[in-house]
């Protein structure tokens, strides 16, 4: 219960902090939604299809950015965190692959903690 806790309000603070960002709305409900489905988990289990959709969906967007990330990792791995500003695309574009994971691998906890139906 605490470690949920624990993440669902890093989550809710990942949500806070896309008030600055250029597309806040989208990062603000994943984020958000995420923090929201850590606490729920509380205090009821989660179908494990509806995590398996949501994994689905962010798998998707992810792969829609991985050319960009696999393009920064041959420049070199340049700095994405050297400003707050994305100065330049592969910036912006690497911070929201590595945003999707973070997303994602939350969403994976709660899919591998899910209760199973049985048969």
């Amino acid at each position: 219960m605490i470690l949920r806790l624990t993440l669902a309000a890093l989550y809710f603070f990942f949500a806070a902090v896309q008030l600055n960002d250029p597309d806040p709305l989208a990062w603000m409900l994943l984020y958000g939604t995420t923090g929201v489905l850590f606490v729920v988990t509380n205090f009821r289990p989660l179908p494990p299809l509806l995590l398996q959709l949501g994994l689905v969906i962010i798998l998707g967007w992810m792969l829609s950015l991985l050319p960009d990330f696999i393009h920064w990792v041959k420049m070199g791995m340049p700095t994405i965190v050297g400003t707050m500003k994305a100065e330049a695309p592969h910036v912006e574009l690497t911070r929201e692959f590595l945003g999707l994971l973070l997303a994602g691998l939350g969403w994976l906890f709660l899919w591998r903690r899910a209760p199973r139906p049985t048969y």
